[in-house]
């Protein structure tokens, strides 16, 4: 079954900048799209706009079908 649609757009970084959350990314055994992410949702949770969890992904084998 496919992953849930994401939204995708460009997103243009001061190449430092980057680095940084790469690095912050890499410490927390994330990639550098789901650091941003969670570094959003941090800012936006700090001004107080709620946003829905995202569903945890489904792990494993899917059931057998008969």
């Amino acid at each position: 079954m496919p992953a849930p649609a994401k939204k995708a757009f460009a997103l243009r970084l001061d190449p430092a900048l980057y680095a940084a959350i790469e690095r912050i990314a890499a410490a927390e055994l994330r990639s550098a799209n789901a650091e941003i992410e969670v570094l959003l949702r941090e800012a936006l949770a700090r001004r107080g706009v709620t946003v829905k969890a995202p569903a945890p992904a489904k792990r494993g084998r899917p059931p057998k079908e008969n």
